[in-house]
């Protein structure tokens, strides 16, 4: 396992991290048995994992409780990120929503308390003043955001420091090479990545979109008939099941699932501190963690620069994956 720094904080983080989303929300992912999901935490912690990331809004807050309790007697050799909704950034709305995070995750603090997205309703330097509080109190020991585009994180910037800021990118979605990346790199926030396989679509194990489960079909890459979707586009189906193929053919050509193709591309990205990986059973673990020691020549690269840039550009700047850009929630 390769190690990094987590921007400019003193922290360094593995450069696989654990998504706990998966094992906790049950009508999103399916039922997991206790016994495999504590077995999966084991591994990830063993193998060198030493991020774990979750939220309150994963499965009502189940994910923080299943995460806790499959790192008991582990605590002390990792690091716990969550994250805070919206509507609870109001000053009191912090401290209750990370007191009930700090209860359902069995600890006494959170190494990283992320705003999940930015709120619109609660001005910035109220919720900072409020976290920043929780920090000097030691339940908190350093902040993040997550979705936050190059107008918001300069704004809270202006009010005080976030660790990191985790986006969801993917070589099918590149939308945050355009302003986001950048902007972190300058402010010296680490980059976490969500989604970086697409929701398993990057696995390569589906070549038709109708066998894609419909609830990983509602991003900007389907079609607005699509069911659940909610941003108003074309999508770009076609040219997906073209990119699909053709990155396939590729990681064969590679002798590397595509899988490791993404995550390693991703990790040799500027500004990447980890990439989060969502895991169900050992085996898949334990290869996506085998990811973070794959490299890619320079021909890989130009390679892929030419499969993919054709949806970068066709999604554009507007890095939300799920609504259009009138209505985007990362600015």
């Amino acid at each position: 396992m390769q190690y990094r720094a987590l921007g400019s904080h003193s922290f360094t983080v593995s450069s696989i991290a654990f998504g706990a989303w998966q094992i906790g929300d049950e009508n999103y992912w399916g039922p997991p048995r206790q016994h495999d999901y504590e077995a999966v935490v084991h591994a990830a912690v063993d193998s060198g994992i030493t991020l774990f990331d979750t939220a309150e809004m994963y499965g009502n807050g189940e994910s923080e409780r299943a995460l806790g309790r499959a790192l008991r007697g582990r605590r002390d050799r990792v690091l716990i990120a969550s994250k805070l909704l919206p509507e609870h950034c109001a000053p009191a709305a912090v401290r209750t929503a990370c007191e009930e995070s700090l209860k359902r995750l069995s600890t006494d603090y959170l190494d990283v308390y992320q705003v999940h997205w930015p709120c619109r309703t609660v001005p910035f330097a109220d919720t900072y003043d409020a976290l920043e509080r929780l920090r000097r109190e030691g339940k908190i020991r350093a902040i993040g955001v997550s979705n936050f585009g190059p107008q918001d994180l300069g704004a809270w910037m202006h009010y005080g420091d976030a660790v990191s800021n985790q986006i969801g990118y993917n070589l099918l979605f590149r939308a945050p090479e355009y302003e986001i990346i950048p902007a972190c790199i300058r402010h010296g926030a680490g980059i976490l990545v969500y989604m970086p396989l697409l929701q398993g679509i990057l696995c390569g194990r589906w070549t038709r979109i109708e066998d894609i489960p419909p609830s990983r079909r509602r991003t900007r890459h389907f079609s607005c008939e699509r069911a659940g979707t909610r941003h108003g586009e074309p999508g770009c189906e076609a040219l997906l099941l073209n990119i699909l193929g053709a990155l396939n053919a590729l990681a064969g050509d590679l002798s590397m699932p595509l899988a490791h193709l993404s995550i390693a591309w991703l990790l040799a990205q500027k500004g990447i501190s980890s990439v989060i990986i969502g895991a169900r059973d050992i085996e898949q673990l334990r290869s996506n963690v085998q990811a973070a020691e794959r490299s890619l020549s320079p021909e890989t690269w130009d390679q892929i620069e030419r499969i993919t840039s054709p949806a970068k550009i066709l999604l554009g700047k507007n890095a939300d994956m799920w609504l259009g850009t009138a209505e985007s929630r990362i600015r």
